[in-house]
């Protein structure tokens, strides 16, 4: 499995922005599909974007489409969530996570996963 490691939470204002990182050990970064999701106080865990082994495919909950971006850079072996117009419900903890599935559907085809960062947003 890949080790991930998640940063660039913090608090902004509503309407704001912020870019969260994934750094990902290993050389096997680019056989992975990747996944943001996040999961708030009291709810389930939340798909919110994916992103295929090559970066040519993207996916996107309708929440966030038109605000937030998935991409990656394989010769870094990080994934990114670019994340603009933020909204107070965007408050969450967000978490990366690597799957082996080529275009993976559920959180149970993701094997690994970081940490969390948490990101909040205020009204």
């Amino acid at each position: 499995q890949v080790q991930l490691v998640e940063s660039g939470g913090g608090l902004v204002q509503a309407g704001g922005s912020l870019r969260l990182s994934c750094a990902a050990s290993g050389r096997t970064f680019s056989s992975y599909a990747m996944g943001w999701f996040r999961q708030a106080p009291g709810k389930e865990r939340e798909f919110v974007a994916s992103i295929s082994r090559a970066g040519g495919a993207t996916f996107y909950v309708d929440s966030v489409k038109g605000r937030f971006t998935i991409s990656r850079d394989n010769a870094k072996n990080t994934v990114y969530l670019q994340m603009n117009r933020l909204k107070p419900e965007d408050t969450a903890v967000y978490y990366c996570a690597g799957s082996t599935v080529s275009f993976p559907s559920s959180v149970g085809d993701f094997g690994s996963w970081g940490q969390g960062t948490q990101v909040t947003v205020s009204s």
